[in-house]
C-alpha cells in the first residue's frame, strides 16, 4: 500500500456490516428512532424526487446535498452519524464516468477527491445544520491514494468514507467553517486519505465578500487547447490547459459549457477545475511518459474571476511537482502533485 495503510485505522465491525443503501443511524434529537441517510435528507428539506440519469449510483443522496445539478454526478449513496464529529459515508464509483475517466483498468484517482469534497458538503447540510443557499469557500483539498486499489470491478465500486470533523467554527449557532479528514476503504481495505477545509457563508456575507458588480462582465473566452494526449486526455473538451511561450506555463482553459466542471452556474472559476489543471500540468511536463496520480494537495487563496485569464505554472525541480495558479499576478492557488510513470 506504499505508506497509506499505516495511516488509516482498521474498520470497526459496525461499519463493515453496512451494505449500500442500508446502515441506520441516529441523528441528534432522534432518541431511539433510526433513519437511513437518504430518509434523513428528505426530512432536512431536500428534494428526493426521481433522478433520471442512467449512470446515477444506486440510492444516491439528493443532489442538492452535494451541490450537483445532474444526478449522474452524485457519487454518494448514504451516510450515518457515528459520533458528534464523525460520520460514515457510502459512495459508489461508476465503471464509466464522463469526466473522471478510467485508464488502464483503474478508476481515476481524482474521483476520490470529488467524493471527499461531496462528503463534506453532505454532512454539513444533513447533519451539521448548514442551510441550503449558504456558499462554501474551499480553502484546501488533498487526496493520497494507492492507484492499485482502484481497479475496475464488474459493477460500480463501493467505498466507505470515515469522515471526522475538527476545528469547527460557528457564527451564532450555525456552522461557519471546519476542517475534516476522510479515510477511504474498499472491501474493508484502506485505499486513500482525503483532507479539506472550508468556510460556509450566508448569502448576504458571501455577496459582501464577492462585491460583484450588478452586471456580470463578459466571460474570458477559452484559449486553444493543448493536444489531449499531452495531458492524459482523450477529448479536447476535457483539456483544461492552453500552451504559452514557456513550456512550463499554460493558460487555464475555462469552458463554462463543460457539463461536469460547470455542472451548475458559478460566479468564479471552480476549485476542481484548478485541481484538474495541476494534474494535467504534471502529465504535460512528464510527456511522453504516462502519469498516475498518487497524491495531490491544493491550497486556495483567492477567487479566480471568469472574465480574466489565469496562468498555471509548474516549478522546476525533482520530487513532488510544485504548481501555482495566478490571475493578474495574484496567487489564486498553489499545490503539490506526485505520481508514478
Amino acid at each position: 500500500m506504499s505508506g497509506i495503510t499505516p495511516g488509516i485505522p482498521a474498520l470497526h465491525s459496525s461499519t463493515t456490516a453496512m451494505a449500500p443503501g442500508q446502515g441506520p443511524g441516529s441523528r441528534p434529537g432522534s432518541d431511539a428512532r433510526t433513519e437511513t441517510g437518504t430518509e434523513a435528507a428528505t426530512g432536512a428539506g431536500a428534494e428526493a424526487g426521481p433522478m433520471p440519469d442512467a449512470e446515477q449510483p444506486r440510492s444516491a443522496v439528493p443532489r442538492q446535498l452535494v451541490h450537483r445539478e445532474a444526478g449522474s454526478q452524485v457519487l454518494l449513496t448514504g451516510w450515518q452519524r457515528e459520533s458528534a464529529d464523525s460520520f460514515t459515508v457510502r459512495a459508489e464509483l461508476p465503471r464509466s464516468h464522463s469526466f473522471y475517466a478510467t485508464t488502464d483498468g483503474r478508476h481515476d484517482p481524482l474521483i476520490l477527491a470529488e467524493a471527499v469534497r461531496q462528503a463534506g458538503l453532505l454532512v454539513s447540510h444533513a447533519e451539521l445544520g448548514v442551510p441550503f443557499g449558504h456558499q462554501f469557500v474551499m480553502h484546501s483539498l488533498s487526496v493520497e491514494c494507492d492507484p492499485d486499489g482502484l481497479w475496475l470491478d464488474r459493477g460500480a465500486t463501493t467505498l466507505l468514507i470515515r469522515l471526522t470533523c475538527h476545528d469547527q467554527r460557528h457564527r451564532g449557532r450555525r456552522l461557519a467553517g471546519m476542517a475534516y479528514h476522510a479515510h477511504l476503504y474498499r472491501d474493508d481495505a484502506p485505499i486513500g486519505i482525503g483532507k479539506a477545509q472550508f468556510d460556509c457563508l450566508p448569502p448576504g456575507v458571501y455577496d459582501r465578500v464577492r462585491a460583484r458588480p450588478p452586471q456580470a462582465p463578459a466571460a474570458h473566452p477559452p484559449a486553444p487547447p493543448l493536444l489531449p494526449a499531452l495531458v492524459g486526455r482523450d477529448r479536447t473538451q476535457d483539456t483544461v490547459l492552453s500552451p504559452t511561450a514557456d513550456p512550463r506555463t499554460w493558460e487555464l482553459r475555462v469552458d463554462q459549457t463543460h457539463p461536469v466542471l460547470f455542472d451548475h452556474a458559478l460566479d468564479h472559476v471552480p476549485g476542481m477545475l484548478m485541481v484538474e489543471a495541476m494534474r494535467q500540468a504534471a502529465w504535460c511536463v512528464g510527456h511522453p511518459r504516462p502519469f498516475v496520480l498518487r497524491s495531490l494537495q491544493v491550497d486556495f487563496h483567492h477567487y479566480a474571476e471568469l472574465d480574466r485569464p489565469c496562468l498555471v505554472r509548474c516549478a522546476p525541480g525533482a520530487g513532488p511537482l510544485t504548481l501555482t495558479v495566478t490571475q493578474g499576478g495574484v496567487l489564486i492557488a498553489d499545490g503539490q502533485v506526485s505520481g508514478r510513470a
